[in-house]
């Protein structure tokens, strides 16, 4: 999947996507990548000359290629774009179950991230994401993902 239909099926946008590329994708399971740089906003300062990636950012990653399985494959709209498709906010964090780490992400890591639907329940999305580096596993979780009203996102 090319970076311009990554861009059209999330709302991230840079600095904030942190999808590369997409490996593989089905309608349950879908792989992504990630290289960490060191001039990514959320690694300076993170640590002062040990420089890594942030566990919450890593939950994030996971929680983007979820919201891009989902608008790939789950979508109540067929061609769901994120710029022109209204009435919709697709893959919106709900909760984390857990998340683990094991691991550092460093920059110039190539971050392999996959996600594995676990259930869908009409509007809602259980997932478990993992993370690894170097075919080392160094992040799981399980989160759910939900589908809303773009207003309610909007705060209306």
């Amino acid at each position: 999947m090319k970076k311009e239909l990554i861009t059209k099926r999330l709302h991230h946008r840079p600095p904030y996507l942190l999808i590369n590329e997409v490996i593989e994708h089905r309608a349950d399971f879908l792989s992504a990548e990630f290289t960490a740089e060191t001039g990514h906003f959320f690694i300076q300062g993170h640590f002062p000359e040990m420089p890594i990636v942030p566990g919450s950012m890593m939950q994030e990653m996971t929680t983007q290629a979820g919201g891009l399985l989902i608008s790939e494959h789950h979508s109540p709209v067929p061609d769901y774009d994120s710029q022109k498709t209204k009435g919709f906010a697709l893959g919106v964090l709900r909760s984390v179950q857990f998340a683990k780490y094991k691991s550092f992400a460093r920059p110039g890591d190539r971050l392999i991230i996959s996600v594995t639907l676990l259930e869908k329940l009409e509007n809602s999305f259980r997932f478990k994401g993992t993370i690894e580096v170097n075919g080392k596993k160094i992040m799981s979780n399980e989160f759910t993902l939900i589908n809303i009203s773009d207003e309610k996102l909007r705060g209306l």
